[in-house]
C-alpha cells in the first residue's frame, strides 16, 4: 500500500505563490504517473496537472502558465508550484498516483487565496 502525504497548502494573497508537495512512501515512486486535482466547495473535483513516470507534463487550461509540476525522484516527491494565484484557485488540492492500474490518493491540503 502506497501512502501519499501532501503539504504546503495555506492562506495566500491574490498574486502570491505556494509550492505543494506530495511525498510517497514507496521507493518506486519515479515510475508512477501522478496527477494533481482540486475541489472547491460545491464544485466537482477538477484535474489540474499531471506528470508521467517519463516526465510528460499536462496542465488544465485554467492554470497553464501559472502552475508547474515536477518531481524529485531521490525524495519520492512530486511538487506543484503555483504562481500568480487567484481567488478562484481556492480549493482542497489532492495528489493521486497511478501505477499499473493501482490508484492512490493523498489526504488533501487546503489552499485559500484571499482578494
Amino acid at each position: 500500500q502506497v501512502q501519499l502525504v501532501e503539504s504546503g497548502g495555506g492562506l495566500v494573497q491574490h498574486g502570491g505563490s505556494l509550492r505543494l508537495s506530495c511525498a510517497a512512501s514507496t521507493r518506486g515512486f519515479s515510475a508512477y504517473n501522478v496527477a494533481w486535482y482540486r475541489q472547491a466547495p460545491g464544485k466537482q473535483r477538477e484535474l489540474v496537472a499531471t506528470i508521467s513516470g517519463s516526465g510528460e507534463l499536462n496542465y488544465a487550461d485554467s492554470v497553464k502558465g501559472r502552475f508547474t509540476t515536477d518531481r524529485d525522484n531521490a525524495k519520492n516527491t512530486v511538487y506543484l508550484q503555483m504562481n500568480n494565484l487567484k481567488v478562484d484557485d481556492t480549493a482542497v488540492y489532492y495528489c493521486s498516483a497511478n501505477w499499473l492500474g493501482h490508484i492512490y490518493w493523498g489526504q488533501g491540503t487546503q489552499v485559500t487565496v484571499s482578494s
